[in-house]
C-alpha cells in the first residue's frame, strides 16, 4: 500500500457568497476569486499554491458553482478537467465534501480527504503543512481529524474546539482527542477559553480516510449519503448529469460540523491537531483592514487596495477599496472603510464591519438584487 502522504487528496470547496464583504463579494463573484488583501494573489489561487506541495496538480479537486467554472478554470489553469465537480447550486459543506470524498473513494478506496476553504488566509505554510502532516497520520488510524487553531484573542465570531488528552500516534507528536465542539461565545467566555490554554478555535479544516467521512455522513445523514452515493455512481458514466439535475437539489442543506466533526467527537474519535500558524477566514472589512495593519504602521493612515492614485485623505485613517474608477476623498473619519464598485457604494466603519451582512438582507429584500 502506497504511504498516507501518498494517498492525500486535497479537497478545495469554493463556494459561499461572502456577503460581509459586500460590494466587493458577490453571488457573480465571491471572496475567494478576489485578491481582498493586496498580496497579488487572490484567495483561491493562494489556498492551491499552499496545497499542491502536499497532494499534487493529480490529487488537488476543487468544488464550486457551475457559474463560477470559468473563472476558477482561468485562475487555475492546472486543475484537471477531472479534479473539478460543479456544483447546480449550493448545498452546504456536507454534500459539497460528501460528493468529493464519494467520487475519490471510487478511484481509490484508500484515499485520505482533506477539506479546506478556498477562501481562507494562512499566514505560515511550513507549519500549515505540517499541521496536515501530522493530521494525515492520524486519519490513516481511522479517525476523523480537524485542525484547530491557537487563538491569540477572545475573538467571539468562530466556533471553538476544546481539547482533550494526548494521542499516542506515530507522525503526530501534537495529536489530542477532541472533548467537545462549542458554538461561538459571548465575550466573557471567550476570555476565559483563552486563559485556560484548553480551547482552539475551529477553522473548519477536516481531514479523513474518504471510507470513514463516509460511514460517518451515512451514520447521520442517511438520505444525504445515499443521494451522494447515487451521483457519485454515476459520475463517471453517461448518466452523470440526470441524475446530478434529479438528485443534487433535494439533498439536505448541512455544515458538515454537524453530520461529522460534532458526533465524531461525542463519540471519541475525532482528533485535533494544533495549528501554530496565522490563520484568517477574512470573514468582514475589518478582518481585511487587520491585514493590511502592517501599511498601517508604516505610516499609511489610510490603507489602499486598488488605484491608490484616485484615493484622497485628509487627517483620516481606515481601509478604501478601489474599483468604481471615481476618485475617493476621505477628510476628518477615524477607522473609516469605503468600498467603491461600478454600480454600488459602501461606507461604515471597521467596528460595524459585521453589520454588511444586514445591508445585503435589506437590499433583497428591497428588492436590489441585481447588485447581489
Amino acid at each position: 500500500m502506497l504511504s498516507a502522504l501518498d494517498r492525500f487528496h486535497s479537497v478545495i470547496p469554493a463556494g459561499g457568497v461572502g456577503s460581509r464583504l459586500w460590494p466587493l463579494s458577490r453571488a457573480a463573484a465571491p471572496k475567494f476569486l478576489h485578491d481582498v488583501t493586496g498580496s497579488g494573489v487572490t484567495l483561491l489561487r493562494g489556498t492551491w499554491e499552499r496545497l499542491v506541495p502536499l497532494s499534487g496538480v493529480e490529487r488537488t479537486l476543487v468544488v464550486t458553482g457551475r457559474a463560477h467554472e470559468a473563472e476558477v478554470r482561468e485562475q487555475l489553469p492546472e486543475l484537471r478537467c477531472d479534479n473539478i465537480v460543479l456544483e447546480s447550486e449550493g448545498r452546504e459543506s456536507t454534500a459539497a465534501i460528501g460528493l468529493a470524498a464519494a467520487i475519490l473513494v471510487r478511484r481509490d478506496p484508500d484515499a485520505i480527504v482533506g477539506s479546506f476553504a478556498a477562501d481562507h488566509l494562512i499566514g505560515s505554510d511550513e507549519r500549515f503543512l505540517a499541521a496536515v502532516r501530522e493530521a494525515v497520520a492520524v486519519a490513516d488510524t481511522g479517525q476523523i481529524v480537524t485542525i484547530g487553531i491557537q487563538p491569540y484573542e477572545p475573538a467571539t465570531g468562530f466556533g471553538y474546539i476544546r481539547a482533550g488528552a494526548p494521542l499516542v500516534i506515530a507522525g503526530a507528536p501534537s495529536a489530542r482527542a477532541v472533548d467537545a465542539f462549542v458554538e461561538k461565545p459571548s465575550l466573557a467566555r471567550a476570555r476565559r477559553y483563552l486563559a485556560s490554554g484548553e480551547y482552539l478555535w475551529n477553522a473548519g479544516m477536516f481531514i479523513a480516510r474518504a471510507d470513514r467521512l463516509l460511514e460517518e455522513i451515512a451514520a447521520n445523514r442517511p438520505e444525504l449519503a445515499r443521494g451522494l452515493g447515487e451521483i457519485a455512481d454515476a459520475w463517471t458514466t453517461d448518466a452523470r448529469d440526470e441524475v446530478c439535475a434529479r438528485v443534487w437539489p433535494g439533498l439536505e442543506k448541512i455544515a458538515i460540523d454537524y453530520t461529522v466533526a460534532e458526533p465524531a467527537a461525542k463519540r471519541g474519535v475525532l482528533a485535533v491537531i494544533p495549528g501554530y500558524f496565522q490563520w484568517d477566514d477574512v470573514g468582514d472589512f475589518a478582518s481585511v483592514s487587520r491585514l493590511r495593519q502592517a501599511e498601517a504602521e508604516a505610516g499609511t493612515d489610510v490603507v489602499v487596495s486598488g488605484d491608490a492614485s484616485r484615493v484622497v485623505s485628509v487627517d483620516a485613517r481606515g481601509l478604501v477599496i478601489t474599483g468604481g474608477g471615481r476618485v475617493v476623498a476621505v477628510a476628518g473619519l477615524d477607522d473609516v472603510v469605503v468600498v467603491d464598485t461600478p454600480d454600488a457604494l459602501l461606507v461604515t466603519t471597521r467596528a460595524k464591519a459585521q453589520e454588511v451582512k444586514q445591508i445585503v438582507e435589506e437590499l433583497r429584500a428591497q428588492g436590489l438584487v441585481d447588485v447581489l
